[in-house]
């Protein structure tokens, strides 16, 4: 099987280490698949940090709950004593924030950027490696809203912002709800959410399985280990799309395995790939994850898998609940994984 090693090196040599704001470029998404729905410090790679969302609510501004929201977020920051970090998101009995929508940017044909300002110029996200954010919108002739979990790829210690990007979905209601949203439009998101707690250096090799936009919580794990210079584990990503321009985040991921050949490297796998391809092709397959995962019998790895219920039922089974991670199945427990050895986004 052919494997390919995303690699833009001459383009990207004097990329240094660099602290700045949302700068326009190329970025890429992926379609959905047809089983349904289904990220520290400076940033090493030199580009724009994104996040990914799937859905959410707003508020115009002005509105009562808009008002009572950036209340809420005040009473929270009155309470942080001088030279304190300011978190937006602090979790517990905090509530929803409502979140002014800044700026809009069209990725490609289904994706957008969303940048939404923190109530606070100099706040940052208060979240933390690895954990998301939960979005709300309630439709109109609902009677409940609808809630989901996504993880924000903007630096943790980004201020007075995140970066959502957001890939729109035939039939999905919040998906669709956040593409027609417009610059002072509200969206209630409420956080951090805990999943996998990252320290440096907690496992030896890790590797990432993700299909379109799982690689969400993947970029924020690869993030903060290669922003971090104590950090030495090893990366391996599996990453497969339906198409080319379908690859999330491409650009950045190329940069850090230009930076960090010995430790990171990415294989790509393509649905639908052009001619000149020289990827794999197809879906991600048993015999590619034997070729390229460290061996089960290792000591001190950890599986990571994020994707649409079709590929995690493949690889690695799909999580019962968010509490739950459900029972190890599919081509990783074949491999010979043990479900220790495994983490379901």
């Amino acid at each position: 099987m052919s494997l390919f090693v995303a690699s833009t090196r001459s383009a990207f040599r004097a990329v240094a280490p660099i602290k700045r704001s949302f700068q326009t470029r190329r970025s890429y998404a992926t379609e959905p698949s047809k089983g349904g729905s289904s990220s520290s410090s400076t940033i090493l790679l030199g580009a724009a940090a994104v996040g990914i969302a799937g859905a959410g609510a707003y508020f115009f501004s002005g509105s009562g709950a808009a008002k009572k929201a950036e209340a809420s977020a005040k009473q929270v920051t009155e309470k942080i004593s001088p030279g304190e970090i300011k978190k937006a998101f602090v979790g517990g009995d905090q509530g929803w924030l409502s979140l002014k929508l800044e700026e809009v940017e069209l990725v490609n044909h289904n994706t957008k950027r969303l940048r939404f300002r923190l109530p606070e110029d100099d706040m940052v996200s208060g979240l933390h490696v690895a954990s998301a954010i939960l979005t709300k919108f309630k439709p109109f002739d609902a009677e409940k809203a609808v809630l989901r979990p996504y993880t924000p790829i903007s630096d943790e210690s980004a201020q007075g912002y995140i970066d959502l990007l957001v890939k729109k979905y035939e039939g999905g209601p919040m998906s669709t709800y956040l593409h027609d949203m417009a610059p002072g439009q509200r969206l209630d998101i409420k956080g951090p959410l805990p999943k996998y707690p990252w320290e440096a250096n907690k496992h030896k090799h890790i590797a990432l399985v993700a299909g379109g936009t799982g690689i969400t919580p993947m970029y924020q794990l690869i993030r903060a280990i290669f922003n971090n210079p104590d950090d030495k584990t090893k990366v391996t990503l599996v990453f497969g799309n339906v198409s080319e321009e379908d690859v999330l985040l491409k650009h950045e991921l190329a940069t850090i395995e230009n930076h960090y050949p010995q430790r990171f490297r990415a294989f790509y796998v393509l649905d639908n790939p052009p001619k000149e391809w020289t990827g794999a092709k197809g879906y991600i397959n048993k015999d590619l994850l034997k070729t390229v995962l460290p061996e089960p019998k290792n000591e001190d790895i950890k599986i990571f898998v994020c994707g649409p219920p079709g590929m995690m039922n493949s690889i690695s089974g799909n999580k019962k609940s968010p509490r739950d991670q459900g029972e190890l199945t599919g081509i990783l427990k074949e491999l010979g994984y043990s479900p220790d050895q495994v983490y379901k986004f």
